[in-house]
């Protein structure tokens, strides 16, 4: 599946459209446009997987409450929350509960739909397929840094959603990818179907 729509087809997805619950978030995030507007220009894909971290998840980061590195979970829903791991990758996450709650949406997987060649320029040499396939390499390819913590998601910026440029395929849902606690939850979701998808195949059958 490959959308490619125009510039002006990009139209910002309000926060009254946003569920504030993280389940409900990680699900009606599929589809949707991730954007990113730097000096080096535009960048855009679809969000085809993301995983949930709701309120009281062991494998999440807000479980033992609000601290300064985690304060942008506990914003109100639609801001960025990024985070450094492994000593390698940056993670960019959606905070998903009212303000005051910490929950948060986990980008794992774009389409791309436009500024692919300055997500090749970022990503090196890779196939298209692998530009933002995985939360690491998503978060390279949209040149996800420290400075776009905590900022509105809602709203053309810096980096910012937008509506769904067409339909979206039927909804996956599976385990999560790469925890330890929780592992058993079906918090995962993703578009079947989808190429730019990341994980195992065995969690990513194209049929229920």
């Amino acid at each position: 599946m490959t959308h490619t729509p125009g510039k002006a087809e990009f139209q910002p997805l309000s926060r009254a459209r946003l569920p504030a619950d993280t389940a409900a978030m990680a699900r009606f995030l599929i589809g949707k446009l991730l954007v990113r507007n730097s000096s080096e220009g535009r960048s855009a894909g679809r969000i085809v997987e993301t995983e949930a971290y709701p309120p009281g998840d062991a494998s999440g980061h807000a479980f033992r409450g609000e601290t300064a590195a985690n304060r942008s979970m506990f914003l109100e829903p639609g801001r960025a929350y990024v985070y450094f791991i492994y000593g390698v990758h940056f993670m960019l996450n959606v905070s998903a509960e009212p303000a005051g709650t910490g929950g948060g949406v986990l980008l794992r997987a774009l389409e791309p739909v436009d500024g692919i060649e300055l997500m090749r320029a970022r990503r090196g040499p890779v196939r298209d397929r692998d530009l933002a396939r995985g939360p690491g390499r998503l978060a390279q390819a949209m040149a996800v840094r420290p400075d776009l913590n905590g900022l509105d998601m809602c709203g053309a910026g810096p980096i910012w959603l937008a509506e769904a440029p067409g339909p979206v395929g039927e909804i996956g849902m599976s385990v999560r990818i790469g925890i330890s606690k929780e592992a058993h939850q079906l918090r995962r979701y993703y578009e079947r179907g989808n190429p730019y998808v990341s994980g195992p195949t065995a969690l990513n059958r194209p049929d229920p």
